[in-house]
């Protein structure tokens, strides 16, 4: 007879389990669709400097929402899966209220567009 492997995950303590769940959430992609219009994108590019973030908050990746100790890494995310991948889902516009009454039968529906996503120029 052999041993069970422990389960991992803490499934009896719901505050721990909770805790851990949201521990490395991200925003959301309508949030970034939010921080992509021109004025927010202004804000968060040309950030204060702020010595609790990473690389003092100078090194921002608005379409994933991150921060980089310099550009050499900003440079490198670039060209990863990661960052490709969110550019891809960044394409179709957002899930909207209008769109969810349309769906719904109040009004018609129209499919939402692509979009042309492009990464952000380094300083």
């Amino acid at each position: 007879m052999t041993r069970y492997s422990r389960k991992k995950g803490n499934h009896g303590y719901t505050a721990k389990r909770k805790q851990l769940k949201v521990k490395r959430r991200t925003k959301d992609l309508d949030e970034i669709d939010n921080d992509l219009e021109p004025q927010n994108a202004e804000n968060l590019l040309n950030q204060p400097i702020d010595l609790d973030v990473a690389g003092s908050a100078q090194h921002y990746c608005l379409h994933c929402a991150r921060y980089f100790i310099d550009d050499n890494a900003l440079q490198a995310h670039f060209r990863t899966k990661v960052h490709k991948r969110r550019l891809k889902a960044l394409e179709a516009e957002p899930y909207s209220v209008k769109e969810a009454e349309a769906a719904g039968g109040i009004g018609t529906y129209v499919a939402p567009k692509k979009r042309k996503m492009e990464t952000q120029k380094s300083k």
